[in-house]
């Protein structure tokens, strides 16, 4: 061990007339710790509220959704074989995508209605996982049943809505309907509930409704066109790079491609952007603390100023001089912060275990989202040393220039 070393170990552990310096100290050191553990628990839970909100946008929505300038376009069969036989792809199948209403004995409510092939959309119906979305649509034999009733299966939201459940009848209509001789008529079909779903998102449990793809086509008379191609691929973080390749495959014009990214850039702009903010505004918990190390490392050298002026006279240079103080302060802080990463990982766990802090119901998830990430810890490991070390700097350094001679007549 160098004598800095040495010499900076033992002014951290004061003597019984200096208690007030030790008392600061101590004080610099809880400071450090709260605002590390601040850091790491709330950058954790907004980790978690995106991770819950992705996991949420992505059981209901494509990873990719290939379109076509102009609509409808009917030649998808052969474009999904394409597609499925692409690197990094697992599934594509294609839907009808448009607006509608639908009339209930007690209620009408606008919706967002979704056409789906149940045989090519496999993953997109598992995905949601709050209702039994196998039995969304009926067979080709029982369709051909005289009297049969095609399903539909609505969010819980909406049906609460619309004051229906399971196995009650509605009136799906559209605006895409025919011309008689008194003007445009809508069409109106009749649908039974098959099913409800919860995908844990207001915005999708309160307007989508799903039916069969074959059902959405005659309703909205597009014959066998669709509105697009959903895809599925094996890694979401590189979907943007994947839609380009499709499009680069298919000749781009006039297929264009949206991943989920884009097409969810303002939520998850606005969660990073608050994220940011967090980190920013309790850092400054960290630079407060920061302070408190530099004002104890300031009446530190005030109070060994006889010591040092011995040092310099001994021979020990102001880099040595520099390097005793800022030892001790990155002690201070280095202690600080790893009591606030261990506090704040043991907070995290038990938020993430045990779920003792329940949300309000105007939140899509019941209790705290944790996701503690290596990355954030040591980003915020990082920043607080950072500022650590800065609050040494100005305290070292005079006590490096103190002039021996000076020192030892006023000292």
């Amino acid at each position: 061990m160098s004598f800095e070393y040495f010499i900076g170990g033992r002014y951290l552990w004061t003597k019984q007339r200096q208690a007030f310096i030790s008392l600061i100290t101590f004080l610099s050191i809880a400071g450090v710790t709260v605002g590390v553990m601040a850091l790491i628990v709330v950058i954790a839970v907004m980790t978690g509220a995106t991770s819950d909100f992705k996991s949420r946008i992505l059981g209901v929505e494509s990873h990719i959704v290939l379109l076509k300038h102009g609509g409808f376009f009917s030649e998808y069969s052969e474009i999904m074989k394409k597609v499925k036989r692409m690197d990094k792809v697992t599934s594509a199948s294609p839907f009808v995508y448009t607006q509608a209403m639908l009339r209930s004995p007690d209620g009408v409510a606008g919706v967002v209605l979704r056409g789906i092939d149940p045989a090519s959309s496999a993953k997109e119906i598992n995905s949601i996982g709050k209702s039994d979305m196998k039995h969304l649509l009926a067979g080709k034999d029982e369709k051909e049943t005289p009297g049969f009733v095609p399903g539909i299966i609505l969010g819980k939201v909406l049906a609460s809505n619309l004051h229906v459940d399971t196995g009650d009848m509605i009136y799906l209509i559209s605006f895409r309907g025919m011309l008689s001789p008194v003007g445009h008529m809508p069409s109106m079909k009749r649908f039974k509930v098959k099913g409800l779903f919860e995908s844990g998102m207001y915005e999708y449990d309160g307007s989508l409704a799903y039916i069969h793809i074959k059902d959405a086509q005659k309703v909205l008379r597009m014959g066998d066109s669709v509105n697009g191609i959903g895809i599925r691929v094996n890694d979401i973080y590189l979907a943007d790079s994947i839609a380009n390749q499709i499009t680069d495959d298919l000749g781009r014009f006039p297929y264009y491609a949206r991943d989920w990214m884009q097409m969810n850039q303002a939520l998850f702009s606005a969660l990073k952007l608050e994220k940011t903010a967090m980190f920013v505004i309790l850092t400054l918990i960290v630079l407060v603390a920061a302070f408190n190390i530099a004002s104890t490392l300031i009446m530190m050298v005030m109070a060994k100023t006889r010591d040092i002026a011995i040092l310099k006279a001994m021979g020990a240079t102001d880099r040595s001089v520099m390097k005793i103080f800022v030892f001790n302060g990155m002690v201070i802080g280095s202690i600080g912060t790893g009591l606030g990463i261990c506090f704040g990982s043991a907070v995290c766990e038990l938020l993430k275990r045990y779920k003792f802090i329940e949300l309000p119901p105007v939140y899509p998830f019941s209790t705290l989202p944790v996701q503690l990430e290596f990355m954030d810890v040591f980003m915020i490991a990082l920043a607080a040393i950072m500022i650590c070390f800065l609050a040494t700097l100005y305290p070292a350094y005079q006590a490096s220039k103190m002039d021996p001679v000076e020192a030892i007549r006023y000292g």
